[in-house]
């Protein structure tokens, strides 16, 4: 399997990265393929300008190896091309505001576009993950259902409506690492079952 995996964090040294990487590795033991569109460092530009802008005429157009009726931009263009030699997509962000980093966002607005993802299309992948980092406590975030929210949003608001049947969402909660004692011990062994736990979702994917 051909995996596209999406990530956004302004730092290389984040632990995003890092489970990012680990991410990668699972994928590579169990025998994928994979490419890693690192958004920060690729200079993705998450503004929707005109030539990008949904054209609600082009709803019946399916992407294939003809052109779109629609010219995208270059950019655009290159992500939509992206996705379609590959047939699963992992998104791993941290939660900002209860959702993705602006960057990401931008990247679903400007490239899951009318006539590629939906309005006639769907997104030409088969599954779909997203690995949201979450800096507060399990406790803490499920207490007032902000894990509920987030997965209807990405598994039903978004993937069921481009089409994307096989959506998960796979939290990785207190990566900030707030612990009352032992912390220099907590946190190293904390932070070690996050990129285990990586690994494992990459190998079992």
């Amino acid at each position: 399997m051909k995996v596209l995996i999406i990530v956004a964090h302004p730092r290389s040294d984040s632990l995003t990265m890092n489970i990012t990487n680990k991410f990668a590795e699972g994928l590579r033991a169990a025998g994928h393929e994979y490419e890693i569109a690192d958004l920060y460092r690729e200079n993705f530009n998450p503004v929707l300008l005109p030539q990008d802008e949904p054209d609600w005429n082009n709803e019946s157009k399916v992407y294939s190896d003809e052109e779109l009726r629609k010219a995208y931009s270059d950019e655009v263009t290159r992500e939509m091309e992206r996705i379609q030699s590959s047939d699963a997509i992992v998104m791993i962000f941290p939660v900002w505001w209860y959702s993705f980093p602006a960057i990401m966002k931008g990247y679903i607005d400007r490239v899951w576009n009318m006539g590629f993802a939906y309005g006639g299309a769907k997104l030409p992948v088969n599954k779909i993950r997203w690995i949201p980092l979450v800096g507060d406590t399990q406790e803490h975030f499920k207490k007032r259902d902000y894990d509920a929210m987030i997965e209807k949003y990405m598994n039903i608001g978004i993937a069921q409506y481009i089409g994307v049947n096989d959506s998960e969402v796979n939290f990785m909660y207190n990566t900030l690492g707030e612990f009352e004692d032992n912390q220099e011990e907590n946190l190293n062994s904390h932070y070690k079952k996050h990129l285990d736990e990586a690994y494992k979702l990459g190998y079992t994917f």
